[in-house]
């Protein structure tokens, strides 16, 4: 029997994939980033190379994650910094809320950060008076919506510029013939007294540093520099995967991430931080505080075929090449990683009995592994979980019978020759394939005779 979860994904599949406003948003959007990356890619005179260093650089990291766990640990504190582990989400929530209440704040400034989004901080912190402010554009928008954020990289993707001013001019007051320039300005200003008055702010990582100790965050609007430099505490929530050996590596990591993102050479804000500010310094926050989330990263790890997918720098490339997610949205998914590295690292993170229908969620086309800028085999990965899932007892019954069936009878020329093509018409009708398919699409009627006796036939009259 399929899942609640499951059947709740077809029930917004289907109601998503046939909103055509929606559809033309999503793929309006995803076209210009489409011919950005393109664009993007055509600067690099080796990209494959670059793609494979990155490649063996994150598995190397991987094969020797404690070891640079560690390190970095032991860096980061001697720079000054706090460094505090949270197996889960309930872990990291407390780490959190001790600190903010230690500080007395009242509101926080939070920079993009989808680790704060999978331990659902916002709604955490309202509980106990708190609130936190998205500071990225996109992430505000949403948030003023009441929604979570649609993409990896693009949190809005799914409203246009139209959408955007009707929301504003509901909850601002702004003219509704408001231009992005004419909005961006308009939020902008709403921020600039919350950054200076915020006694704490809270960003993600997009990499550690195991020999230096610091954290590299890359950003084009500069709301993460904004939101670790001015308040007193600096919170760094991220996964215990996002390593990298060195500084060093970020002219090989942080070009890629870009160009797949974004398509720009760099974005326009890259800092790396090293810890609080010092006894010399005027500038930097009075605390830094590491929290390093498990949270199913390390089920993951512990599963050898799929562990791979831990190499992501959640560039939100594969979301953008996915037909599937083209179609769906981000939503649909559920979950806070959408998309083909969302259903390959969903059912790890979150469980695989519940959310594995996420890995079923495909074409298998192969685009999403062919964009990948650190080459993980997303198709493979799939494939992988779907094997799982079957020999868990986690599919339904009847697709169970319908595949011995599928099996033994693709698998016999007698069988497949035994009834004609009205018989098998029938077959497929009652059986329920039809139904499987849709009402949308007309499922394929087979021919009157199979291609063997046709061949046979044809064969005999020379």
């Amino acid at each position: 029997m399929a899942s609640e979860k499951s059947r709740q994904f077809l029930k917004e599949s289907e109601n998503v994939a046939f909103d055509y406003k929606h559809r033309a948003t999503i793929r309006f959007n995803i076209s210009k980033y489409d011919a950005a990356v393109e664009k993007g890619k055509s600067r690099y005179k080796n990209l494959e190379l670059a793609k494979e260093k990155a490649a063996i650089l994150k598995r190397k990291v991987l094969k020797n994650l404690p070891f640079y766990l560690e390190k970095f640990e032991k860096n980061a504190i001697a720079n000054g910094c706090e460094v505090k582990w949270a197996v889960d989400a309930n872990e990291a929530i407390d780490i959190i809320s001790k600190i903010v209440k230690e500080s007395n704040a009242q509101f926080i400034v939070k920079s993009k950060s989808m680790t704060s989004e999978e331990v659902e901080l916002n709604s955490h912190l309202q509980k106990i008076g708190v609130q936190s402010i998205e500071t990225d554009l996109g992430e505000f928008i949403v948030q003023v919506a009441g929604e979570k954020p649609y993409h990896i990289v693009t949190p809005a993707m799914h409203k246009s510029k139209k959408d955007i001013a009707a929301l504003f001019h509901e909850k601002f007051n702004i003219s509704e013939e408001s231009t992005p320039e004419q909005m961006t300005a308009f939020v902008r200003q709403k921020l600039r007294e919350k950054f200076k008055n915020a006694l704490v702010g809270i960003t993600g990582a997009n990499f550690l540093l195991a020999e230096e100790g610091g954290i590299a965050l890359t950003e084009n609007e500069g709301n993460g520099m904004l939101s670790f430099s001015l308040p007193k505490v600096h919170i760094v929530l991220v996964g215990i995967e996002k390593l990298l050996p060195s500084y060093k590596d970020l002219d090989l990591m942080w070009p890629l991430l870009a160009v797949h993102g974004t398509g720009q050479k760099v974005t326009v804000y890259n800092s790396v931080v090293f810890g609080p500010a010092k006894s010399d310094e005027k500038d930097g926050p009075e605390r830094m505080i590491v929290i390093l989330l498990d949270n199913g990263r390390s089920n993951l790890y512990n599963t050898p075929e799929q562990s791979e997918a831990l190499s992501c720098i959640r560039c939100g490339a594969c979301l953008n090449a996915c037909p599937i997610y083209k179609n769906v949205g981000g939503y649909t998914y559920n979950s806070v990683y959408s998309g083909p590295i969302g259903s390959v690292i969903t059912p790890h993170l979150k469980g695989l009995k519940e959310y594995q229908h996420l890995s079923f969620a495909s074409s298998l086309c192969g685009k999403c592994g062919e964009v990948c800028p650190v080459k993980i085999p997303l198709p493979e990965l799939l494939l992988e979980n779907r094997r799982l899932a079957v020999e868990k007892g986690y599919r339904p019954l009847l697709e169970s019978v319908i595949m011995k069936g599928m099996k033994m009878g693709l698998s016999s020329r007698s069988l497949m020759d035994m009834a004609d093509g009205s018989v098998k018409n029938f077959l497929v009708k009652q059986g329920g394939i039809g139904t499987v398919v849709g009402d949308k699409r007309a499922f394929p009627e087979f021919a009157d005779s199979s291609f063997s006796k046709q061949w046979k036939k044809r064969k005999s009259k020379h």
